[in-house]
């Protein structure tokens, strides 16, 4: 037997049952990216700064990838942490002093939830939490293709909201939603808690599939799911074989290089440059730091930036070459 309860669903498919054996012949069963919190690009853990003007295309994205997480009257910490069992990763909240609310959400682009309209759907989560005992849900989508906007000030529709009552004990929930037929611009999935003011708060396995019922989690392996995460925020480039790495072209100023390079993965749109390191441009005689990098062009499969160094002219039309030490990090979040 399967409960089905929107409220306190607590809910693992018994053996021999439908829903134990429902796979997805498409493998993208999960609307959700990342949803066992295994890919995180731009580190394992960071401190939450309070505000609610997140989450934009560059902000807000502390550690695992696809997540945002915000805060509101403290600075919590978000965090990759060893699981248990199967689960190899677990997204870990960590409260602090003068904590009101904080939440983590993922939003969905249009491309992949345009189908979900006029469907039932269910969303599963692994929760745990050893101080409250409260996660509130929240669906909702975007007034316009995908644009949410911000915490504060948001451009979205809810679609249901509830709420699971949680232990410090890891218990799968789940909750059937409706989906409306105007929900063909993107869908965001939300869960918050209250004054998390200590403790832990603990999100894995989180499921939003085509369903009137939770099957298994449906997972992907290791490189697909990096794929798929890197389409929204890409770290390419490093020094992984302790030397720099670097990006070719020409000079078109005595001091500013225009350079490209392939892209792994096509972006969902074009991005934003959010950290470079540090990088030398250089020619054949002249070498010198760079200032400035700019992403001047962008195609589905290479990318183009402008670099001014400094130091003694370059000369216009020569070779240029920059070399890295670390990652160029490029943003294509849904804002």
């Amino acid at each position: 037997m399967i409960t089905l309860d929107g409220t306190n669903g607590i809910t693992t498919p018994m053996p021999g049952t439908v829903s134990e054996h429902v796979t997805s012949p498409t493998g993208f069963k999960n609307r959700l990216i990342n949803g066992r919190m295994r890919i995180a690009q731009r580190g394992t853990s960071a401190t939450i700064t309070a505000g609610t003007a997140v989450p934009t295309i560059s902000t807000g994205y502390p550690c695992v990838d696809r997540w945002f997480v915000y805060s509101v009257g403290g600075n919590p910490t978000a965090a990759q942490v060893t699981g248990a069992g199967p689960d190899q990763n677990q997204l870990q909240i960590t409260g602090a002093a003068s904590v009101t609310q904080i939440g983590v959400g993922q939003r969905i682009e249009q491309n992949n939830s345009y189908d979900l309209n006029g469907s039932t759907c269910t969303l599963s989560v692994d929760l745990s939490n050893s101080l409250l005992t409260t996660v509130t849900w929240t669906a909702s989508y975007a007034n316009t293709i995908d644009t949410f906007g911000t915490i504060g000030t948001p451009t979205k529709t809810q679609i249901a909201t509830g709420t699971f009552t949680v232990t410090s004990t890891l218990t799968n929930y789940n909750v059937q939603i409706a989906i409306p037929s105007a929900a063909t611009t993107g869908i965001e999935i939300l869960f918050t808690v209250g004054a998390q003011t200590s403790g832990t708060w603990v999100i894995d396995d989180v499921q939003l599939e085509k369903s009137p019922y939770p099957t298994s989690y449906d997972y992907r392996d290791y490189g697909r799911e990096l794929i798929m995460c890197q389409r929204y925020h890409l770290m390419f480039g490093g020094n992984l074989l302790g030397t720099s790495w670097c990006l070719v072209g020409l000079f078109n100023s005595t001091s500013v290089g225009v350079l490209s390079c392939s892209l792994p993965v096509v972006l969902r749109t074009v991005p934003t440059v959010i950290t470079y390191g540090s990088a030398l441009l250089t020619s054949a005689t002249v070498s010198s730091t760079v200032t400035i990098m700019t992403l001047t062009g962008y195609s589905k499969h290479s990318i183009t930036f402008t670099l001014t160094g400094t130091g003694t002219p370059y000369t216009v039309n020569h070779p240029a070459l920059a070399a890295f030490t670390n990652d160029i990090q490029l943003a294509a979040e849904i804002a």
